[in-house]
């Protein structure tokens, strides 16, 4: 309940920040909120971009499949594809245990054996898109 807490710093109610929140929006002034998931804190130890080789017609179903999965925080088509093959990309936070089990029942969902495993191994920057300043 993080409006609870803007509340009690403004020494407000909790609604009333809500309210305001909602003339915002109403008003667009406010678009969205979205969260940042800081992965490694939430117990996700490991990360990787996985590039997976998908025919044409069956990009949309794979990338579907891929998106079901909660660990697969980001999925989209590359257009032209990655040398010339990899046009199916997914962020993919590994829950504990062997990755590469978790990979194959990705496999499976995608209907791909074609894939690569990009593994993070340091983060430098997480940051959300700033529009206006």
């Amino acid at each position: 309940r993080p409006f609870k807490k803007i509340a009690a710093a403004v020494c407000l109610e909790e609604k009333e920040i809500l309210d305001i929140i909602h003339r915002l929006m109403e008003k667009g002034v406010i678009r969205k909120f979205g969260g940042v998931l800081r992965h490694q804190r939430a117990g996700f130890k490991r990360n990787a971009m996985i590039l997976w080789a998908v025919p044409d017609e069956r990009t949309a179903e794979a990338g579907k499949a891929l998106s079901a999965f909660k660990e697969v925080t980001h999925c989209y088509e590359r257009v032209p594809p990655f040398e010339g093959r990899y046009n199916l990309f997914s962020m993919v936070h590994f829950p504990a245990g062997d990755p590469a089990d978790f990979i194959q029942q990705l496999s499976r969902a995608a209907g791909s054996t074609d894939y690569r495993v990009l593994e993070s191994r340091e983060e430098y920057k997480k940051s959300s898109m700033e529009y206006f300043k």
